[in-house]
């Protein structure tokens, strides 16, 4: 990948991972219409691009840490029941890590049969999943709002809803699925605010996408050893982070807001039209690689 070709893809990581439009599923989109894809899907190229896609997301992540800071280090110093035990009241002190714990788990499982099996890899480099998932979606979109919209603010956060949520996550191992809209549709069935669970399904991407991580440079170590550590290749991972970085701080702060005021529908539309207009050109025998 040339610089403006990481600063590009970086931009739209940046600008759909907290929308609920499958960031992944835009920036294979974007690979294809840039021609960054690899003819061996086999090869040390390959692998690093699949990788690059999940680092440059948990740099995207890492706005979360930055904006909601206060809230995400946050530690419960009130009196554990009395009574308690010593890991009763570690639990009690450390509660917020732990709902978030509780929630990673399905993810963890999941996300490591489909990278064992080869099949996550698979689904990253098809365009037909994508552009599917996109307009399955986005119909489910228009009508979830009407289904779900019933939260309230006097429900909180605990262990059984944090393992729904993490369960609803699982969902998005497909790219075009969209993490943000599985957790957060997850936290509107167990009757949180949009919202809170915008908000839950933030912080909870920091330790999904800081696993995907650590995954993916495991996996690029074991199979290419350091034959992939080119300084091109730093250059292209700390850009790409920095970038997506920024621009999710910038949009961020105005998904929660229009989230909570507007809801999914137009986000639904949009995912209907961009996944039918793949999806036509697909059929049509038109490949999405412009660049050549």
């Amino acid at each position: 990948m040339t610089l403006l070709e990481t600063i590009i893809i970086a931009i739209v990581e940046g600008l759909t991972e907290f929308l609920p439009v499958s960031s992944t599923g835009h920036m294979i989109i974007t690979q294809n219409l840039l021609g960054v894809v690899p003819e061996d899907r086999e090869s040390p190229e390959a692998a690093f691009l699949n990788a690059f896609t999940f680092i440059i997301q948990f740099g995207a992540i890492l706005s979360v840490v930055v904006l909601y800071w206060k809230r995400f280090f946050q530690l419960d110093n009130t009196q554990a029941p009395e009574g308690s035990t010593k890991l009763q009241r570690l639990k009690h002190k450390y509660y917020f890590y732990w709902l978030l714990l509780i929630g990673l788990v399905p993810a963890m499982i999941i996300g490591l049969a489909a990278k064992k099996s080869g099949l996550l890899d698979w689904m990253l480099n098809s365009v037909w999943v994508v552009a599917v998932m996109l307009v399955v979606g986005g119909l489910f979109m228009l009508f979830c709002d009407k289904l779900f919209n019933k939260g309230s603010d006097v429900n909180k956060m605990n262990e059984k809803r944090a393992f729904r949520i993490g369960l609803y996550q699982c969902i998005s191992v497909i790219p075009g699925v969209s993490r943000s809209m599985a957790t957060i549709v997850g936290g509107m069935t167990q009757g949180l605010t949009r919202k809170r669970a915008a908000e839950f399904s933030f912080f909870l991407a920091v330790p999904t996408m800081a696993g995907a991580t650590v995954l993916d440079v495991y996996g690029l170590f074991k199979d290419f050893g350091t034959t992939w550590l080119t300084t091109q290749n730093m250059t292209t991972l700390f850009l790409g982070c920095v970038v997506a970085f920024i621009v999710s701080l910038l949009a961020m702060k105005w998904f929660v807001a229009f989230l909570a005021k507007y809801g999914f529908k137009a986000f639904g539309i949009y995912r209907i039209i961009v996944g039918s207009i793949i999806i036509i050109l697909l059929l049509t025998g038109h490949s999405l690689v412009m660049v050549d």
